[in-house]
């Protein structure tokens, strides 16, 4: 796997759990971009990820960051997923998984035995230029979230 780190990032438009066409470009110039690929809505390790963003929320946004989940659940699991767990940010909907592949997340993958096709937890840290600053592959969700704030501080991205 190549890494994306230096590169400008893949651009996409996916609709969000509203319907809304949410824009990578729409962030250009402004701010910087969490990209978060994750497996499925509503499971442990997903809920826990999704969970300690959410908490770190305000930490994020003061240095100047937006946080976006990406991953193939739909519109419904989406919308059902931030209201139970109170995320106050977007989730988008790959159900082509275009902008997985575009990443390069979107694996083979094993469970039980069973080869499957599906998304390897990962996060993207994109410059308001559009570059790729950091990419973390195969996330370990614990100690994530605080790795990633980490990074934003060192970088300085206050506004």
């Amino acid at each position: 796997m190549t890494t994306l780190e230096g590169l400008q990032a893949p651009d996409f438009t996916l609709k969000n759990e509203k319907g809304e066409d949410v824009s990578l470009r729409n962030y250009a110039g402004k701010q910087y971009v969490l990209l978060y690929f994750y497996p499925k809505d509503a499971t442990p390790g997903c809920t826990t990820e999704a969970c300690d963003f959410r908490d770190a929320h305000e930490s994020f946004s003061d240095l100047n960051a937006v946080i976006l989940g990406i991953s193939p659940d739909g519109e419904k699991a989406h919308t059902k997923f931030i209201e139970k767990h109170g995320l106050p940010f977007s989730l988008l909907i790959d159900e082509d998984h275009a902008v997985s592949e575009a990443y390069g997340v979107w694996l083979l993958k094993k469970m039980y035995g069973k080869e499957y096709m599906g998304i390897e937890r990962s996060t993207f840290l994109i410059d308001p230029t559009g570059t790729v600053v950091k990419e973390w592959r195969k996330v370990k969700v614990k100690g994530h979230v605080e790795e990633a704030l980490g990074l934003l501080r060192e970088l300085g991205t206050v506004q």
